[in-house]
Formats: structure tokens, C-alpha cells, sequence
């Protein structure tokens, strides 16, 4: 039976405790215990509804509130560990992926690209660590283990419980915890439902536009057969933008021989990537349910999800050490440093002449130019088929069911590079006077070259770069494009009885998975003199555009934007007179099988539960690729497995009607990614990278202990304080480093200077420590304080993760675990009442380890802190109808990576504030 109620002008909130669940079924089920209650009256039925084991259900105006306490229902009644974002009333999140609608819970920490929340980090570990599920079934993404969320739009969410204790029946690569979509159902509505967004907006940076879109329709219909429902979904986000962009690549220099060389790294190259871009996101899904009799349920369930990047890319690299090998300085005696305006050599790592790794002239040197037009795709296309059956005299058995196809698509398509590159004549190309001194801005100046009596100097001042010539190299088409193909086979069984003087219900379950990736690259590349015959122009001029400058950064030079147009039509040229060739060196397939079974049992008693069990998983490898060595391609397979254990127990104890203290103990392993596993090496030629799998990788073990205190105060008070512990073995690391081997030299391309990217196992390493959040409104206290009634819609949400972590790397030095952030925290205050829902909330995680670099290159990489302040308002004009206004990145803060110490930039983005709004429905 299910009572509605309707409340209007504003209402307490009370989030009630159901009935014990178990850990497969917990949020769908508690999400019945969040009601919306006018006084005591209505809250005596609730009490009563409960006793009776009945659901409550409000429709109310109050979107925020009753998002939190049906998100506290989910966590209060929970045999373990978790943290919920529920949509409000109407069944929406305001955020536009699922990163950035988890990153406002405590614990969650985001990696944001471009401005847009990507990849989640829980209790500040490694992205690795946390898995993604939909629905409950583990969900493949199409970059493979680092899951990027941001191909995942909210609109298709109605809840997102994230899971920070690993239990049996979750996948055993589940380390820090599992982030779960839990997606809409006809049967979540009474009958024929129909809800939707629409809206746009602006984005500050380069004066750009957004458009967001959602639709919602369901109903339920009674047959001969049962009652069926049906339910489809669709959502759309276009987000039109421009990118300021700096960075620096850093090294040691060998000809640098003067005191203080072991310490000293200099500026390599230092560029502006300057980017005009189209986001999208969308989504449409398709669910068909069928209960054909009480107790039995089964379901069809079809979703496509996709995030594309359509970039045209101005690349203008500054090539600081062209001519390093100019520099002979001997290493004694000592110079005296002269600063001087002129050198024999180009300047560059001269500390004698003056200049020094952050200031300085460097004379003579290349324009590495690239125009970069790009198709950037990522999918997910999910589909499941599976029932829920219960069964005997008092439905004490359970059976569920799934099986699950999913394809993860990773298009990684260049439609077509032009590179431009300076003549050899020294007084043809720029002087560059180079300013790193500030870590925000990586400031150039542009001068004629001269040359007199064998030395070089600074002409007069240049402002516009197409003032020195640059002449086309070559032409390129890529069709890079990797897919995963994962199949699922899931099946538990359940049986409720008494168990050790408590109503006890044991699960066994087993579940197969295999998953398959492979990459297949091709490219098509023609050389300038080629381009020329087709009537290619080989000077950059007739192909760009007269368009003034649409981003903020002082670049210290002016600019054309390439022709796109001009870029579709010269790759179509091209095509004429080559083909597209397979990059069999790039080419690899990975299937990895897993063969799963648990066991798990739950005790429930008057003062809490027991939960506890132990999952075995045997993991199958094999890996295909192409060895080249020399030009030539050879084929070559390996082969590994290997079998693990996860043990795991949680305890709960009710220290009171309102008070839970929780103690976990969890195991799990974060396996090497995909391409990791891969028997070869893989280059990109575009951005000078080599990649090395390792299929000897490891995976890396953790072991873990929970303590959390929760305090749930009504009608809609929370208090959490946590603490953690996790001990992990052969901690895996991305090691980057110079390639150094001239086994991918090909075609006239030297790769062996790339920058080096692989997997390894380091050795042991550990991360701790405390966790707290609390959220409170003033509602029920303004009264007794004797407060006008309208301050009672005030509210405030604060959550906090301080962490300390140490990892044994592969030389035995000891740095902090990758990816993990010392602190994070959000805080928010919120306004409802009378209709009117306003939000403002702010957030923050400290920097964290990138990946191990060499001391050539500089050292360790890492991101530097970042921030975040959102604010939204809504206003509620009838029930069923209301207006928003969204106002994102209000810091306007920008994305930094440094190597070895903060004031060295890799790189430095800014993205711009945006504004959105529009009109939302629901009936």
C-alpha cells in the first residue's frame, strides 16, 4: 500500500528506516524511505506506515531536500558502506555527466579535461581503483580500466550510489569502491509519466553557446499476461568552446656542464595549443519490464551513451633546443656569468651567457607548426536481459539473473594534420626571449634574427608570427579507433532462514566475463613536395582564416586560425594519391576472461547486521600484437592467469535508533589496463609519444579497514566521521621516460627521442585516512529559537577526505600513491522554500602524482590543486512545471600539471565560466 501526499509551501523531511535488504537490492528498495512530512500528524503515519512495512510517497517542492534524505534512506539502511546522489522530485540531476553529479559526495574527488568532470577518484586513490556498474552490472569503458565518466550523461541516472566498502558479490578489480547508475523504470511511476529539461546557455570564454535537452516517457499497462511497462529516454548536450593553452616540456642537458648542472632542467620546446572546440553528450535508452505474476520480474534494457570532441587545434611550438648540440662549453674552469645579447651558439642552456632555465634568449631556432583537425568519440552501447524470481512457501528463495552485451567504442580520428616547419636558415627563423617565471603564464616574445662576425642576436620585435616563413612537411589522415567487446553472465541465489539466533540469508552467485579490445590504426600521409603537385599550397597563409583571436592568454604574438574547410578539401586530395595504411606496430587485441564465484552470508539482529563472504576470481590473458623491429612486423601472442581471493566482512552496529557505527574489512585488485597488457610498443607520431605494454604487469593487491561513525539526525540532519586504512602490494606505476631505442625508426622519422610510457609493478605501499561530512537545515530549529519561518529554509552540506599515502616505486625510492590527493573537500549552502531552490557549492582536491618521469625529463609529473564553485537556482511555478538557472566554473580556475616542483608547468588550460538555462516539466 502507498499513501501520497502533496506538500507545497515547504515541508521537514524525515528519511525513513526500512526493512533489511539485501546488498544486490539496498538503494532500490530504501529509496522507499524518503518521505516528505507537514507535522506531527503526517509524521505519526509514517511511523505507522513503517511498522506496517508500507511505503510512504511525497510529491513536494522541495527538490533538494528530498534528494538528501532519499539519498540518507539508501545510506541508513545499507549492510555496508555507501554514499548516494539522488535526482530531486522530478527525477533530474543539474549536472550534466555522472562525474560531476558524484563529485558533490563525500569522498569523491573529480580529474576534470577541458573544464568537464572525466574520471572519479574516491577517498583521493588512484581513478583506477573505483569501477563502474549500471544497474549492478560492471560496465566496460571505452578508454578500459580509468573509466571516464564524462561519456556518461546524469540525465539517464536516478540514482548514483556510490559503494566505498567492496562486498562478495561486486567484481574483485573493485579497490577503492564501485560507482553504480542506477537508471529509471516504468515501474517507478503509477502510470504514464513524461518529464524533460530544456535549455542553453553561455560560455564566457571566446563569447560561445551550450544546449541541453532531456525527455522522459514511461507507462504501465495491465494484460492478460501481467503488467507491463514501458519506458524510453533520451538527452542531449552541446557545449561549443575555446581553450587558452600553454606548455612547457622540461629536460636535463648534457652540454650544460657548468656547477649546478645535476639539478638544473631547462625548456625544451614551450607551446600554445589553441583550441576551438564542440562537446557533446547524449544518450537514448529503452527499458521494458514484465511481471507476469507477484514476485517475478523480467527485464529488457538497451542504453547508448557518447561523448564526442570535435577540435581544430593551433599548435605553435617553440623548438627552444634545436640547436643544443651548438652548446660546447667545457666543464672546467667555471664560467663567469655575463649576461650578454649575443652568442655564438643559440643561447639555449647557456647559464654563462645569462640566461637561466626559467628567463632568457634563445636565438635562431624552429617553428614547429601543427593545424590539427580532430573527430574524437567515445560510446558505450549496453544491453541487458535479466529477472528477478522469488520463490517457496514464503518467498524465503531469491534468483536473479543478467546477461549483458556491451561495446565500448574509442574513436581517436585526426580528419587531417598539416605540419609547418621554419627554413634552415638561421636569420630566417625567430629569436625567442622566453619568460617561465610565472607558473601561470609561459610568456614569449618573438624577434628577427641577426647575424654578424659569427654571432647571433636580437633584431627588431616581431608581433606577428606569420611574419617568418614556414613551409608544409607533410599532410596526414589518421583513423585511430579502438573497440571492447564485453559479454556477462550473472546469476545469484538467495535463501532467507534463522542464522546463529538472527533472520540470516545466504547468497551464492557466479558470473563470467569476457572482454576483448582491440585497436586498429591506419593513416594516410602525404610530404610537402607531394601536397604541392596536388595544388596543395605549402605556405600557410592561403589555408587560414583572418579571424581574430577568440581566447584570453597573452600569447605575445597574433595568429591565423586554420581553414577547416580548406583542411576537409586538402586530406580529400590527398586521398587521391595514397591510401590509408594499416600501423600493424600499433595493432594489438587483449582478451582478458574471468571465471567468478562468491559466497556471502547476512545475519540481521536487534542491534545491526553481519555481512560477510568471500569472492575467487580466475583471470585468463592473452595478448596479440605486432613486434617491429627493423620495418619488418612480426606477430607474436602471450599468454598468462592467475587466481585471487577476496575476503570481506562488515559489521554494523546500532548504537542508537539514529546512530550506526560501521567496521569493515575488504580485499581487491586493480589489474593492469588493457593496453598495458599488450606484447608490444605503440608510437603517435602527432604527439611524439611511445607507449610499451607489459604483459607481465601484476595486479596490484589492497587490503582495507573501515571504521565510520553516522549520525542521522531528523528530519534530515547527517554526521559521518570515518577513518580508513588500505595496505597495498606491487603497486603499479606509469613510468614516463625517453624512449632511447631506434626499433621504431621508420620512413625517415626518428621516434627514438619520444617521450617513453609503460606500466610496471612497483613494491608495497599503503593509504589512510579520515573521512567526515555533516548536513544540517535550519528548519526544525526556528522555532525554538524563535526565528521568522523563512530562515528555515537555510541549509548547509560539508564533507571532508584526508589522506596520507607512501608507495615503493620500481627503484626503491618511495613517493606518494598515484593519484591519491592529500585533502578533499566540498561545501555548499543551500536555499528552499516556498518554491525557490537555491544552491551553492565549492570544491576542492590538493595535487597529486601524475606519473614517474626520468630526471632527464625532468622528474615526477603531477596536477596541481584544483577548484570549483557552481551555483544553481530553481524556481518551482506549479508543481509540474519550474525554470533553472545554472552558473558553472564562477573561479574560473584553470587545469595545471607541473614536473618536480610547482613553478615548473607542463601545462596550463583555461576553459571559461559558463551560464545555462531553461524550463523543466513533469507530469
Amino acid at each position: 500500500m502507498k499513501l501520497k501526499l502533496f506538500c507545497l509551501a515547504g515541508c521537514a523531511l524525515s528519511a525513513l528506516a526500512a526493512p533489511a535488504l539485501a546488498a544486490n537490492d539496498e538503494v532500490a528498495a530504501a529509496a522507499a524511505g524518503s518521505e516528505t512530512t507537514a507535522d506531527a500528524v503526517v509524521e505519526a503515519d509514517i511511523a505507522a506506515a513503517d511498522d506496517a512495512g508500507e511505503a510512504l510517497v511525497i510529491t513536494g517542492r522541495r527538490p533538494i531536500a528530498e534528494s538528501e534524505a532519499a539519498a540518507l534512506a539508501v545510506q541508513r539502511n545499507s549492510d555496508s558502506l555507501v554514499t548516494v546522489a539522488a535526482s530531486d522530485s522530478v527525477g533530474r540531476l543539474p549536472d550534466q555527466n555522472i562525474a560531476q553529479a558524484a563529485g558533490r559526495l563525500p569522498g569523491v574527488a573529480v580529474q576534470r579535461d577541458q573544464g568537464q568532470a572525466r574520471y572519479i577518484s574516491l577517498r583521493g586513490a588512484p581513478i583506477n581503483w573505483t569501477t563502474l556498474s549500471i544497474d549492478g552490472i560492471s560496465i566496460v569503458s571505452p578508454e578500459g580500466r580509468d573509466t571516464r565518466y564524462d561519456s556518461i550523461p546524469s540525465a539517464i541516472a536516478s540514482q548514483i550510489v556510490v559503494r566505498k566498502a567492496v562486498t562478495p558479490d561486486m567484481t574483485g578489480e573493485t579497490v577503492a569502491g564501485n560507482v553504480d547508475v542506477k537508471t529509471r523504470s516504468a515501474f517507478d511511476y503509477p502510470g504514464f509519466h513524461v518529464a524533460g529539461k530544456l535549455g542553453g546557455g553561455y560560455v564566457e570564454l571566446g563569447d560561445r553557446q551550450e544546449y541541453e535537452g532531456q525527455l522522459v516517457l514511461s507507462n504501465r499497462f495491465d494484460t492478460g499476461i501481467g503488467e507491463i511497462g514501458m519506458l524510453v529516454s533520451g538527452s542531449y548536450y552541446q557545449r561549443d568552446m575555446v581553450t587558452d593553452n600553454f606548455e612547457t616540456d622540461w629536460e636535463q642537458v648534457s652540454q650544460d656542464r657548468q656547477p649546478g648542472n645535476a639539478d638544473r632542467i631547462w625548456g625544451r620546446e614551450t607551446e600554445n595549443k589553441l583550441y576551438r572546440l564542440t562537446r557533446k553528450n547524449y544518450s537514448y535508452s529503452g527499458r521494458l519490464d514484465w511481471k507476469p505474476t507477484e514476485g517475478h520480474r523480467i527485464f529488457l534494457q538497451s542504453i547508448f551513451t557518447a561523448f564526442t570532441d570535435d577540435e581544430a587545434r593551433d599548435n605553435y611550438i617553440f623548438d627552444l633546443d634545436d640547436r643544443q648540440s651548438d652548446l660546447t662549453r667545457p666543464a672546467s674552469p667555471a664560467c663567469t656569468v655575463a649576461p650578454a645579447s649575443s652568442a655564438t651558439n643559440s643561447g639555449y642552456a647557456d647559464i654563462c651567457i645569462g640566461n637561466t632555465p626559467l628567463k632568457g634568449s634563445v636565438y635562431g631556432i624552429d617553428i614547429n607548426q601543427r593545424a590539427t583537425l580532430r573527430a574524437f568519440e567515445q560510446s558505450i552501447f549496453t544491453n541487458t536481459l535479466g529477472g528477478d524470481h522469488e520463490f517457496g512457501a514464503d518467498n524465503e528463495w531469491a534468483l536473479g539473473w543478467r546477461l549483458n552485451y556491451t561495446r565500448a567504442k574509442d574513436d581517436r580520428s585526426v580528419v587531417g594534420e598539416a605540419r609547418y616547419d621554419s627554413p634552415s636558415t638561421r636569420t630566417a627563423r625567430p629569436t625567442v626571449a622566453y619568460d617561465f617565471t610565472d607558473p601561470q603564464l609561459a610568456r614569449v616574445q618573438l624577434f628577427r634574427t641577426l647575424s654578424s662576425g659569427g654571432l647571433f642576436s636580437a633584431g627588431a620585435p616581431v608581433t606577428a608570427i606569420d611574419d617568418f616563413s614556414r613551409t608544409l612537411t607533410s599532410l596526414t589522415s589518421s583513423d585511430f579507433v579502438d573497440v571492447t567487446k564485453a559479454y556477462t553472465a550473472k546469476i545469484d541465489l538467495s535463501r532467507q532462514l534463522p542464522l546463529f539466533g538472527g533472520e540470516g540469508r545466504i547468497t551464492i552467485g557466479g558470473q563470467f566475463d569476457q572482454r576483448t579490445k582491440e585497436a586498429n590504426e591506419a593513416q594516410l600521409s602525404i610530404t610537402g613536395a607531394q601536397a604541392a603537385t596536388l595544388g596543395i599550397p605549402t605556405s600557410f597563409a592561403p589555408v587560414s582564416l583572418d579571424t581574430p583571436f577568440k581566447g584570453e592568454i597573452p600569447l605575445g604574438y597574433t595568429f591565423r586560425y586554420f581553414d577547416i574547410d580548406a583542411m576537409r578539401d586538402n586530406v580529400k586530395l590527398a586521398d587521391t594519391i595514397a591510401d590509408y595504411v594499416p600501423l600493424l606496430a600499433n595493432f594489438y587485441n587483449v582478451r582478458e576472461q574471468i571465471f567468478a564465484g562468491y559466497a556471502m552470508g547476512r545475519i540481521g539482529y536487534d542491534w545491526g547486521s553481519v555481512l560477510g563472504g568471500v569472492r575467487v576470481e580466475h583471470v585468463k590473458n592473452r595478448g596479440r600484437a605486432f613486434v617491429t623491429l627493423g620495418g619488418a612486423s612480426t606477430p607474436i601472442e602471450v599468454e598468462n592467469d592467475y587466481t585471487l581471493l577476496f575476503p570481506s566482512l562488515h559489521l554494523n552496529f546500532d548504537v542508537a535508533a539514529d546512530k550506526k557505527l560501521r567496521l569493515s574489512f575488504n580485499s581487491g585488485a586493480a589489474r593492469p589496463d588493457y593496453d598495458q597488457l599488450r606484447p608490444n610498443f605503440t608510437y603517435d607520431d602527432a604527439n611524439q609519444t611511445v607507449s610499451g605494454g607489459n604483459p607481465e604487469a601484476k595486479p596490484e593487491r589492497a587490503y582495507g579497514i573501515d571504521t565510520y561513525f553516522e549520525w542521522y539526525m531528523q528530519p534530515q540532519g547527517y554526521f559521518m566521521l570515518g577513518a580508513f586504512y588500505k595496505k597495498v602490494k606491487d603497486v603499479l606505476f606509469d613510468d614516463t621516460r625517453t624512449f632511447g631505442l631506434d626499433v621504431l625508426n621508420s620512413g625517415g622519422v626518428d621516434r627514438s627521442q619520444y617521450t617513453f610510457g609503460t606500466i610496471t609493478n612497483g613494491g608495497s605501499g599503503h593509504i589512510y585516512g579520515f573521512e567526515g561530512a555533516i548536513q544540517q537545515q535550519l528548519e526544525p530549529y526556528t522555532e525554538q529559537l524563535g526565528l521568522p519561518s523563512w530562515l528555515g529554509g537555510f541549509g548547509v552540506s560539508a564533507n571532508v577526505t584526508l589522506n596520507w599515502s607512501k608507495a615503493e616505486t620500481p627503484d626503491g625510492g618511495h613517493v606518494q600513491l598515484p593519484g591519491t590527493s592529500d585533502v578533499v573537500f566540498n561545501i555548499g549552502g543551500y536555499y528552499e522554500k516556498y518554491g525557490l531552490s537555491l544552491r551553492l557549492n565549492y570544491q576542492k582536491r590538493t595535487e597529486w602524482l601524475d606519473a614517474l618521469g626520468a630526471d632527464a625529463d625532468g622528474g615526477n609529473q603531477f596536477w596541481a590543486s584544483d577548484d570549483e564553485l557552481d551555483f544553481s537556482a530553481r524556481y518551482a511555478v506549479t508543481p509540474n512545471f519550474e525554470v533553472y538557472v545554472d552558473a558553472s566554473n564562477l573561479l574560473n580556475g584553470a587545469g595545471r600539471r607541473y614536473v618536480r616542483e610547482s613553478f615548473y608547468s607542463l601545462e596550463w588550460e583555461r576553459f571559461g565560466r559558463r551560464f545555462t538555462g531553461g524550463v523543466r516539466f513533469n507530469f
